[in-house]
């Protein structure tokens, strides 16, 4: 009868039930057993499920072949052992529910729960969902407890694995730098140490931070691309690395390096882990190098954009009494150059003449173009003498020489005033935004007399407006990208102008430009071009 209970068995588990002094384990042999055991064994060893019954108030291991692969190493001792013996490690933890079990009768399913057990030679994290119910005998008395088992060990290490995964995407999908992606990196790797107690980034790149100093551990071989090498580290531990980036020859130059939790088994599941997470990394990094690269580009362009635009500005004329100031600045989001301009030079005889200007566009065909106004203005200025002339002329020359341009300008004499004291602005403007006045009592006003067409329209009829600048006053001429703003007017933006420029009457031309820059937003969607005029006592005299 005993070995009709043993017939679905595999030939080396009855082997190994054969093995066993059964008399000698508190079972004792096995013709003895118990009807109920006899029937517990058969239903096991007829289920592909992994099933033990621990039997009597000792709680003795008897199983089937599916449990064999559960629990490893420890078979074929484990078969007739008590459970306190055979899974010491564990047992503070399951004796408790098996003693319930066998006091009230009452079942217990418990669901992927961490069951440390040693059966690969090392105490290794293990989950299992697993149903612990009691076996009664005919006359309704317990005698043993039924544990149906199933290892969730590689499912709860998937989730997490892919969670981890996720998080880490997630995390590195808005690093810019190369420093951002390490610190994130490792911000998500040392919040999770169920696969690894450490953790580096060993790039190619240097770095002072304290997680890329030396390297704790080095590859056993060379590594090359979308492979994991493991090796160990001096304490013995399991330590894998994989390839973050790699040179024209596939040999990584960048490794993730990963000393391992002691208590998890170095498998598929965890390299193919591994080589997800490096790849995860290496992407990042590919694309912090590569907005790198960009950033450095357009830094170099902007720079190169910036030096060619100021080439072409040359620096304002100073006359007694008439200090000028400029400045130049470049759109936050535009790394061409562009049309803005300002210009101040001496007129023949007495007199000063300003300008500013902005020709339409972003780029080198706008800077041309403005490079040519600016000399033809300047050439026209020295034979004319009022502003309506110089821009009528201007214009003259744009529609003959056929310059595909559009443009906004004020030009502005200053000259001896008939009413002394102070001089007299002259300006005459074609379609700019007005010019401020500071007044000497720190009021300010716009002169907005009406401004005539833009340049490259073909009008030809502009006109003259004039203007009594008493000592201490301030002219600011500017262009539109000072007082532009997203979501704003031109009105608002010129309120905000002239608020900010009240009571600057003592300051320099040098001082009111610095206020009004360092007011500006950082970005800026145009090039701004200042010009700033003081009227000193002296001027002009």
């Amino acid at each position: 009868m005993t070995r009709n209970v043993l017939a679905a068995a595999s030939p080396e588990l009855r082997a190994a039930y054969d093995a066993v002094d059964w008399a000698a384990t508190h079972l004792g042999p096995m013709k003895s057993w118990s009807q109920a055991l006899l029937d517990v064994v058969d239903l096991m060893m007829h289920s592909q499920f992994p099933m033990t019954v621990f039997w009597g108030p000792e709680f003795v291991l008897v199983y089937n072949d599916a449990y064999v692969e559960l629990i490893g190493d420890k078979h074929p001792s484990a078969l007739g052992g008590r459970v306190e013996d055979v899974f010491d490690e564990a047992w503070t933890q399951i004796g408790p529910i098996m003693r319930d079990v066998r006091r009230t009768g009452r079942a217990d399913l418990i669901g992927d729960a961490l069951v440390p057990l040693e059966r690969r030679g090392f105490l290794e994290d293990c989950y299992f969902t697993f149903s612990y119910s009691a076996v009664r005998d005919a006359a309704g008395q317990i005698e043993g407890v039924l544990d149906v088992s199933t290892e969730t060990t590689r499912a709860v290490l998937g989730r997490r694995r892919l969670e981890v995964l996720a998080r880490l995407a997630e995390s590195l999908a808005g690093a810019s730098s190369l420093d951002e992606v390490k610190r994130r990196a490792l911000r998500v790797f040392r919040g999770y140490d169920a696969d690894a107690i450490d953790v580096e980034l060993q790039l190619a790149d240097t770095s002072t931070e304290d997680w890329s100093a030396e390297p704790h551990w080095e590859p056993p071989r060379p590594i090359y691309a979308g492979e994991v090498v493991s090796g160990s580290s001096a304490d013995g531990r399991d330590v894998v690395w994989v390839a973050l980036e790699a040179d024209r020859e596939d040999r990584a130059v960048s490794t993730l390096v990963m000393e391992l939790n002691p208590r998890i088994l170095l498998d598929d599941d965890l390299t193919d882990f591994v080589r997800l997470a490096g790849s995860v990394v290496g992407r990042a990094l590919g694309r912090a190098r590569a907005e790198a690269i960009q950033r450095e580009h357009v830094d170099q362009e902007r720079r190169l954009s910036e030096t060619l635009q100021r080439s072409l500005l040359s620096n304002p004329a100073q006359v007694q009494g008439l200090p000028v100031a400029v400045r130049y600045v470049p759109a936050a989001e535009e790394a061409q150059i562009g049309g803005d301009w300002y210009d101040a030079f001496r007129l023949p005889g007495d007199g000063l003449s300003l300008v500013i200007g902005d020709v339409t566009g972003h780029d080198r065909d706008a800077a041309a173009s403005m490079a040519q106004m600016r000399n033809l203005l300047r050439g026209v200025a020295m034979t004319l003498t009022s502003p309506g002339e110089v821009l009528g002329a201007v214009e003259r020359a744009v529609q003959q020489l056929e310059f595909d341009v559009l443009a906004t300008a004020i030009v502005a004499h200053v000259e001896p005033s008939p009413e002394s004291p102070g001089v007299r602005l002259r300006w005459s403007n074609a379609g700019h935004l007005p010019p401020v006045v500071i007044e000497p009592d720190g009021s300010t006003r716009v002169l907005a007399e009406r401004p005539d067409p833009l340049l490259g329209v073909g009008h030809r009829g502009r006109r003259d407006h004039a203007d009594t600048l008493a000592p201490g006053s301030l002219v600011v001429l500017y262009t539109d990208g000072l007082i532009e703003r997203r979501g704003s007017s031109l009105d608002e933006g010129l309120a905000w102008l002239t608020a900010a420029l009240t009571g600057q009457q003592h300051g320099d031309p040098d001082a009111v430009c610095d206020l009004l820059i360092g007011h500006m937003p950082a970005d800026i969607d145009d090039d701004v071009a200042l010009l700033v005029l003081k009227i000193e006592g002296d001027a002009l005299v």
